[in-house]
C-alpha cells in the first residue's frame, strides 16, 4: 500500500534536490567569501589547526592515531562481516553453522580490545597530566570573560601591572552586511594579549557574569572560565605570529563577538612592548581627584561607550530587542543618581560595571550618554562623584524630565502664589534684607577670583574650587547677574597659540562652573585686552572670573 502516490514523491525528490543544490551553492559562496584566516581556520579546513605548541602537536599525533587505529579496526571488522556475507551466502550453497559459544573467541575479543584501549590511554593520560601542570610558568595572566569581551591582567613575570580590555574590532558594517568581510571577520581584536616565545604562560581564568570559555586551538589549550571560580592552564608556544581563538561557551546575545587573539613575539619584542606598554599607562593613568572639563568627559566617554555599551544600546544609542534605547531616555534626561546606580550596579539584562570601570570611566561614559545623540542636559559628572556614590552618596539633580514637567505645573499655579508670595514678602523682607545685603557683599568681595595654570596646559588646576566656590556663592546671590571669564597666557610662544590657549583655559573654567550649577548662558566668555596678561609670568597663566558688566 503506497501511503504516497508516484508523482508526489517525485516532487518531494525534486524539492529535496533542490535544497540540496541551493545549500551547496550557499557553502560555495561562504567559502569563496574570504581567504584563509591568518592565524586562524583555513577555509573547507576539516583538521585540526598547525599547532603552535608541544602540547598541540602531541593532540594533534593522538588525534592522527586514534583515527588511524579506529579506520584499521572499521575496516577489518567489517571487512570480515562483509567477506562472511559475500563469500558464504546461500546461493553458493553455504549453509549457516549453528554452535552456542566459544571461550577461545570470547577471550580473544575480551584481551583485544582491552589492549587496544590502553594503546589510546597510555599517551593521552601523558599528555592530560602534562596539561594540567601549569608550575614554573615563566609569565602569569589572569583572563576574565565578560559580556561579550576578554580582560587580560599580568599579574606575575614580565610585564607584571599590565591591564587591558580586549574587544571585537570588526567593523560594525561588516557585521551588518552593509560592507564586504575581511578574511579576519569577528576574529580580530582592538588589544590582543602579547606573549613572549618558548616562555611557559599559565593562563588563569575566571568571568564576571555567565560561563564562558577560553580556546586557541593553535595552542592546544581550552578552559573554561566560571563566575566565583577560579581555573587554570597553559601554553608555551615556539614559533612567533598571531594566534586566534574563540569563546566557546555559549555566553549570549554577542557570543560570537568575543575573539581570542595571541601575539607571540621574540623577547626583544616582548620587552619593548612591555616598555612601551608601561609608558602608555603611565601617560593615560586616570586621576580621579582630577576636575575633568565637559571636552574632556565627552572625548573618553565616547571610546568607554564605543568599547563596553555599543554593542548592546547600538552606536546611535537607539538600542536593539531587549536592549533600551539612550537616546531620550527617561535613564539619560531623568535624575542623574538613577543613572549612576544602574551603571554602577546593573538592573535586568544591564551587567554592574561597577567592578569593571573605574570612577574615570564610569563619569566619562554617563556624562557622554547623558549629552549625546539628542539628549542635550548639559549635566558632568565628577570622578569625585562617582566615588561617592560608591559610598551611598549619590550625586543630585540632573532631572531634565522632572524638570519640564514641572515648569509647566509652576506656570499653572503663578497667578495664584504671586498673590500669596506678595504678602509674605512683605512681611519677611525687613528680616531678611540684612541678611541678604551682608550675603551680597560678601559674594561680590570674593570676586573677581583667579585660577592658575601651569605652564602651556589648559587642565583645571586641583586648587581651583576655591575660586569654582566663590562664583557659585556669587551666582546664588545674584540669580539674574552674569558672570565673565577672561583667559590670559605667558609671554612664550607665538600670538596665536597663545589666543587659543587661553581660550581653552575659559572654556575649562566654564565647564567646571556649569558643573557647580551655573546655567551656561549666565557665562559670558570675554576675550582679554592683552593675551599675554601682566608681567607676573604666574598672574599670565590665569582665568579670571567676574561679574559681567
Amino acid at each position: 500500500m503506497e501511503i504516497l502516490g508516484k508523482e508526489a514523491m517525485k516532487t518531494i525528490k525534486r524539492a529535496l534536490s533542490g535544497v540540496l543544490a541551493c545549500g551547496g551553492l550557499l557553502f560555495a559562496g561562504a567559502a569563496l567569501a574570504v581567504g584563509d584566516s591568518p592565524g586562524g581556520p583555513r577555509v573547507n579546513e576539516i583538521n585540526f589547526q598547525a599547532p603552535a605548541t608541544k602540547i598541540a602537536e602531541e593532540l594533534y599525533s593522538l588525534h592522527t592515531f586514534m583515527l588511524i587505529l579506529c579506520t584499521v579496526i572499521f575496516v577489518a571488522v567489517f571487512g570480515v562481516m562483509f567477506y562472511s556475507m559475500f563469500a558464504h551466502r546461500k546461493s553458493k550453497g553455504h549453509k549457516a553453522a549453528n554452535f552456542h559459544e566459544s571461550t577461545t573467541v570470547e577471550i580473544i575479543w575480551t584481551i583485544v580490545p582491552f589492549v587496544i584501549v590502553v594503546l589510546m590511554a597510555l599517551p593521552a593520560t601523558k599528555t592530560v597530566v602534562a596539561m594540567k601542570d601549569t608550575t614554573n610558568a615563566d609569565l602569569t595572566v589572569k583572563v576574565t570573560g565578560y559580556q561579550w569581551k576578554w580582560g587580560y591582567d599580568y599579574v606575575k613575570g614580565p610585564g607584571e601591572g599590565i591591564n587591558f580590555l580586549s574587544t571585537l574590532s570588526t567593523p560594525r558594517s561588516e557585521t551588518d552586511g552593509t560592507a564586504p568581510i575581511s578574511d579576519t571577520y569577528l576574529q580580530e581584536v582592538d588589544h590582543p594579549l602579547v606573549v613572549p616565545v618558548d616562555k611557559k604562560i599559565r593562563i588563569i581564568t575566571t568571568a564576571n557574569d555567565v560561563v564562558h570559555s577560553w580556546y586557541v586551538p593553535a595552542f592546544g589549550v581550552k578552559q573554561d572560565a566560571i563566575p566565583g571560580f577560579v581555573r587554570d592552564t597553559w601554553f608555551k608556544a615556539d614559533k612567533t605570529g598571531t594566534f586566534r581563538g574563540f569563546c566557546t561557551e555559549l555566553c549570549g546575545k554577542e557570543h560570537a563577538f568575543m575573539p581570542v587573539v595571541v601575539e607571540v613575539l621574540s623577547a626583544d619584542d616582548y620587552a619593548k612592548w612591555v616598555d612601551d606598554q608601561k609608558k602608555l599607562m603611565a601617560a593615560a593613568a586616570d586621576d580621579p581627584n582630577k576636575t575633568y572639563t565637559l571636552a574632556e568627559l565627552l572625548d573618553r566617554g565616547g571610546k568607554v561607550y564605543t568599547a563596553n555599551c555599543a554593542v548592546c544600546h547600538q552606536p546611535n544609542g537607539k538600542g536593539a530587542g531587549a536592549f533600551p534605547a539612550l537616546d531620550g531616555s527617561k535613564i539619560a534626561n531623568g535624575p542623574i543618581a538613577e543613572h549612576v546606580s544602574i551603571v554602577l550596579h546593573g538592573k535586568g539584562a544591564m551587567p554592574v560595571w561597577g567592578n569593571t570601570l573605574n570612577d574615570v570611566e564610569i563619569a566619562s561614559v554617563i556624562t557622554y550618554e547623558r549629552n549625546s545623540w539628542g539628549n542635550h542636559t548639559g549635566d558632568i559628572l565628577q570622578p569625585k562623584q562617582v566615588a561617592d556614590a560608591r559610598n551611598g552618596k549619590m550625586p543630585a539633580g540632573g532631572d531634565h524630565l522632572g524638570s519640564a514637567a514641572a515648569g509647566a505645573s509652576d506656570a499653572t499655579a503663578a497667578s495664584g502664589a504671586a498673590a500669596a508670595s506678595g504678602a509674605d514678602a512683605a512681611a519677611s523682607g525687613a528680616t531678611a534684607a540684612s541678611g541678604a545685603s551682608d550675603s551680597a557683599a560678601a559674594s561680590q568681595a570674593a570676586l573677581p577670583a583667579s585660577i592658575y595654570f601651569d605652564i602651556g596646559k589648559s587642565t583645571l588646576p586641583a586648587d581651583a574650587k576655591a575660586a569654582i566656590d566663590a562664583a557659585s556663592a556669587y551666582a546664588k546671590a545674584h540669580p539674574d547677574a552674569k558672570l565673565a571669564l577672561s583667559g590670559f597666557t605667558d609671554a612664550s610662544g607665538s600670538a596665536a597659540t597663545n589666543a587659543e590657549l587661553s581660550k581653552h583655559r575659559a572654556q575649562a573654567v566654564r565647564d567646571a562652573l556649569k558643573a557647580a550649577g551655573i546655567a551656561e548662558d549666565h557665562i559670558i566668555l570675554k576675550k582679554p585686552e592683552t593675551v599675554t596678561g601682566g608681567s607676573d609670568a604666574k598672574e599670565a597663566r590665569r582665568v579670571e572670573i567676574s561679574p559681567a558688566a
